[in-house]
């Protein structure tokens, strides 16, 4: 498949505004003879739902929580990024862009990354205009503070909850789009199939949480925004809900899946204390700012922290990285906290954990300037692991955290499917092979205000997708397709749960695609999860029926899914024969150990197709290329 990112030409800095004029547009009075179907309600899905039911469209909106409220985007907690410059202190939309191409690890399209940091400005101003309560200077600005892989102070936060903050406002606008009739709401509500008709995305197959009842759901296009992957390593940072269907389904039905295996580690999480754990807690990113991350220079030092001097620490991202200190970007804190652990210098019963401290802060700051900024970051670490970091350091790892990888969009964030559109963490656009931290919220949200009403709008108006209703046949086998899977779920009878076939999935990932991978590895990982699968397949037991709750049967669909996905990760993980961001290849690295690309080889993306059950996918690549951020080798020091 040759594959047309429809790029803009020109310079990259008029490019967005050069493509919105050159868009078709619909009447204001046709708007309302479309159906637009939003799957998703958090940052992305929210503010896209709100921004095309403001519009005028009508909005079916589906989530699986029972409020949009309860969206994982609630979880997000440093900040936002944006390139306002308050601090004075040198940024600008260019800069940001740089920035962010270079976090990538130059594996991203440099026109979404230059439309991504253009929009920043504006997502502040929406959301102060919503009400969205930013931390504040003396004066009354705005505060901002800085975040890994960047000099400059461009994060926006409200304490450590920025992303229930926001999600709030973009809730806000969807209920007010509710009220106003716009929008129809479906929580407790999961997509199990997409359904296609005459090459367009034209419907969802959707099963009620709460009844088990089967729904069709017809319309003139599909916005997909439901988060990444990163639940296929069981533990994560991620809600135990989130999950990979919707876009699964995307990718039978043709839509490409772009960079499977860029997953990104995050250098800050409570580390695992126990196999009876079912997910991770993050600590933000935003930590960084004013703790310091440190372990003992000698291997097996088990003295409690507050009795090893300073002499007798090795605050090694600081030794290494003098520019940036603790504030590299995440991919790379997080090798370098591995490593530290791998040469025994760990802390913590297990010794897979480092030390992150703030005594230093406290003492320059004084003790009240740091429960300002962090209070309620504190307060949930000192709950879930009974010490005060106000007095001894935190201990943190790094886990799975987010997925640059997703379905492949072009320029317009519609997928190979006409009709289907994709947003935020759901698609691959704008990270590359590594997010920088506080990109996230900024994402979502550029994509659901700022670009997916205008760019669906154009879709409309050139496709004008005709009249189809539930009689059409390809609705029909969709139908029957998600009945035969339920009841094939449901009928193995085996031993196993299916909690025990993912934390196993996990821990085959987590292993061999995980912080580091090799070739050698990568090709056990696929054997092994073929295997399992097909134990899955043969030996899970799903308890209850398809006619009522029965959260076993969500989450045997959503593990099965997971099995398949796990696969095309390490298949895409092998055949890339290089190092960049959250793809770390210990075969490819540099004498001191950092990633080492191959651009004459892998400056592409790689987007895989599915062609069937038993058959390999099929890779397609994109070409990369750079014209105003010219690839180098990385070096924050």
């Amino acid at each position: 498949m040759t594959l047309d990112a429809r790029t803009p030409s020109g310079p990259i800095d008029k490019a967005w505004e050069k493509t919105l004029f050159d868009m078709k547009l619909v009447n204001p009075a046709n708007k309302r003879k479309h159906t637009i179907l939003v799957i998703g309600s958090g940052l992305a899905g929210a503010s896209a739902a709100a921004s095309l039911g403001e519009l005028g469209y009508n909005v079916r909106c589906f989530c699986f929580q029972d409020s949009p409220r309860r969206a994982h985007s609630i979880a997000a907690q440093g900040g936002i990024n944006a390139a306002k410059n308050y601090q004075n202190d040198g940024d600008s939309v260019y800069r940001l862009f740089y920035d962010t191409v270079k976090g990538g690890d130059f594996r991203s399209r440099e026109a979404n990354v230059y439309r991504l940091a253009e929009n920043s400005v504006k997502i502040i101003d929406q959301c102060v205009a919503q009400g969205v309560p930013f931390a504040r200077e003396y004066g009354g600005s705005l505060a901002n503070r800085s975040f890994g892989g960047a000099l400059v102070s461009r994060t926006f936060y409200a304490r450590g909850q920025t992303g229930q903050q926001l999600l709030l406002g973009a809730y806000q606008a969807l209920e007010r789009q509710i009220h106003a009739g716009k929008i129809k709401m479906f929580p407790r509500t999961e997509i199990l199939d997409i359904i296609v008709i005459d090459g367009q995305a034209r419907g969802l197959v959707t099963r009620n949480l709460i009844t088990g009842d089967l729904s069709v759901h017809m319309g003139d296009a599909v916005v997909m925004a439901t988060g990444g992957y990163g639940n296929v390593y069981y533990l994560s940072t991620n809600a135990k809900g989130s999950n990979a269907t919707a876009i699964w389904r995307a990718y039978k039905r043709g839509a490409l899946f772009a960079n499977p295996c860029y997953t990104q580690i995050h250098p800050t999480c409570i580390p695992v204390s126990g196999d009876y754990q079912s997910k991770l807690t993050l600590m933000s990113e935003s930590l960084r700012n004013d703790g310091r991350i440190w372990v003992p220079k000698a291997k097996g030092d088990k003295r409690p922290p507050n009795q090893i001097p300073p002499e007798d620490r090795d605050y090694y991202l600081e030794r290494r990285y003098p520019a940036f200190g603790n504030l590299v970007p995440r991919d790379v804190a997080s090798r370098n906290a591995k490593n530290v652990c791998d040469e025994g210098r760990g802390v913590g019963e297990t010794g897979l954990g480092v030390y992150l401290d703030f005594k230093d802060a406290i003492s320059r700051l004084g003790e009240q300037t740091i429960r300002e900024r962090y209070g309620n970051l504190f307060d949930m670490y000192q709950r879930i692991t009974d010490e005060d970091p106000y007095k001894v350091p935190m201990r943190i790892y790094p886990a799975i955290h987010y997925t640059m990888g997703g379905l492949w969009v072009d320029y317009y964030l519609q997928s190979t499917i006409p009709g289907l559109f994709v947003a935020g963490e759901a698609n691959f656009s704008d990270h590359g092979a590594n997010r920088l931290g506080a990109s996230a919220l900024m994402q979502g949200l550029s994509d659901g205000y700022f670009i997916i009403p205008y760019t669906v709008g154009d879709y409309l108006a050139k496709a004008k997708p005709a009249k189809v209703d539930e009689s059409h046949p390809a609705v029909r086998e969709a139908v029957v397709g998600v009945q035969q899977n339920i009841a094939r779920l449901l009928s193995i009878k085996g031993k196993r749960t299916v909690d025990s076939f993912h934390r196993e999935l996990g821990k085959i990932v987590w292993e061999y695609c995980g912080m580091s991978r090799t070739a050698q590895g990568l090709e056990k990982a696929i054997v092994e999860i073929r295997a399992l699968r097909e134990e899955f397949w043969q030996n899970v037991t799903v308890p209850g029926s398809g006619n009522d709750i029965n959260q076993s049967l969500e989450k045997a669909g959503r593990v099965a899914d997971f099995f398949e996905l796990a696969e095309l990760m390490c298949i895409d993980a092998r055949q890339r024969n290089e190092s960049c961001g959250g793809h770390f290849r210990e075969e490819y690295q540099t004498a001191e150990g950092e990633a080492q690309r191959d651009d004459e080889h892998y400056s592409y993306v790689a987007a895989w197709g599915y062609t069937g059950p038993d058959s390999a996918p099929a890779l397609n690549k994109e070409p990369l290329e750079f014209e105003y951020v010219h690839p180098s080798q990385r070096s924050y020091k």
